[in-house]
């Protein structure tokens, strides 16, 4: 028996959270889910099967996935799901209902969790009521546990109650923060026979009960991890001997936040980190810096991304240092089908607990279902992106995330509602 099968949504939920994982180290997560979803006779597609390997951003080196796989030893998960995984995360789980006459419908979640250290306060309740990380440095700050939580309890809502005529296929996706799991999903044909495709997100700070059958236009995004490579020096001794990677990353810094805004929409620039471990008498010849771009549009954000480059390479040269720019993530933009946005709200005016229904709002961050949705309708399917409410008394990415777990089922039953309307 699946070591999830007796759990109820909120147990998985508060399970999944207590072992977070973060992008393309989903192991454990990948494993559950699997287990549970072939037991019910779901067709899986495992790992380099889900996503197109070659296409992957943002993978972490070998020596990180090994330590993934060996701290999640005897905690629940099968052995033989995670040598069917072997070293790529991601399930693609279909299942024909009915005599299958019906539209294929896929279901996209994501599984990953963020790089940051939850809170340990009482005041926060995964700590109070013992479900808080055991992975430090590692926790469930955006929702991905329930969103995981969502795909399982679809399939058995499905299951257990019936009604759905047609095909169903289950994204539970990698590695979304950071927008680095969404591109080679959408790369792998699992999507070329989709009618109707749902994505969705738990809180974005709304109240559970209210839902949101389009959250759309997302800003593009483009996530950069730059290297400058100088050569050190005593700084008091021999000063003129070095070339300060520091000094040109600094350069860098400033120009960056000076990029022209684009006369045709919204534009972002942030540098998240930067890093040069060295004392304070050492020309530094190493520095590191993370960079995020975005914009309004997909071009927008390409001419974002087209300046950072030009910056960087030039700061570079100004200062005789070496650079190397690699890209971590990158997300496009979508906007949501208005006939399958029709049926979301039908479905979830239906729903007991539903109290507030919109059909339309800018979601106004990134999101790297964009890549999967376009595929969907470039394909000729319609697609969109539900916002699920959940009372998070806290913001996204902060270290006291947290979801009101009656978001669960409210979630599992509009998308199980929608699915049947279809």
């Amino acid at each position: 028996m699946a070591y999830t099968s007796e759990l109820s949504l909120k147990e998985i939920r508060r399970d999944l959270h207590a072992y977070p994982e973060a992008g393309w180290k989903e192991f454990r997560t990948t494993a559950l889910v699997a287990e549970e979803l072939e037991e019910r006779e779901f067709t899986l597609h495992l790992g380099a099967d889900a996503v197109e390997t070659s296409e992957r951003l943002g993978v972490p080196s070998a020596d990180e996935i090994q330590e993934a796989k060996r701290r999640i030893q005897d905690t629940g998960c099968s052995e033989r799901y995670l040598n069917r995984i072997g070293n790529v995360t991601g399930i693609v789980a279909e299942k024909t209902y009915g005599s299958g006459a019906g539209p294929t419908v896929g279901v996209r979640v994501d599984m990953d969790a963020l790089e940051r250290v939850e809170a340990s306060e009482k005041e926060h309740r995964p700590a109070r009521e013992g479900f808080n990380s055991r992975h430090p440095g590692v926790m469930h700050a955006c929702g991905h546990d329930g969103h995981t939580t969502i795909g399982i309890g679809i399939a058995r809502e499905l299951d257990e109650n019936g009604g759905f005529d047609g095909h169903l296929k289950l994204f539970f996706q990698p590695a979304e923060e950071g927008g680095r799991g969404g591109y080679p999903m959408s790369k792998t044909g699992h999507l070329e026979d989709i009618d109707h495709f749902l994505a969705l997100h738990l809180g974005l700070d709304n109240e559970t009960g209210k839902v949101i059958a389009a959250y759309e236009r997302p800003l593009s995004n483009a996530k950069l991890d730059v290297t400058f490579i100088g050569e050190g020096a005593h700084a008091g001794k021999a000063p003129n001997q070095g070339r300060s990677a520091l000094q040109a990353a600094t350069t860098a810094i400033q120009n960056v936040y000076a990029i022209p805004r684009h006369e045709d929409g919204a534009t972002r620039i942030n540098v998240g980190e930067v890093h040069s471990p060295n004392a304070q008498n050492v020309i530094a010849e190493e520095t590191r810096m993370r960079v995020e771009v975005r914009g309004e549009t997909a071009d927008i954000n390409d001419y974002m991304l087209a300046k950072v480059h030009r910056i960087v390479d030039h700061a570079a040269e100004m200062h005789g240092v070496e650079s190397d720019t690699a890209l971590y993530g990158k997300t496009t933009t979508f906007q949501s089908d208005s006939s399958l946005v029709d049926a979301i709200v039908q479905a979830a005016n239906s729903v007991v607990d539903v109290e507030t229904v919109v059909d339309r709002t800018d979601i106004g961050a990134s999101e790297d279902a964009s890549y999967l949705i376009n595929e969907v309708q470039k394909n000729g399917g319609q697609a969109t992106y539900i916002g699920i409410g959940a009372s998070n008394p806290y913001g996204h990415h902060t270290s006291r995330f947290d979801i009101d777990e009656d978001a669960l089922p409210l979630g599992v039953n509009v998308l199980s509602e929608t699915i049947r309307q279809l």
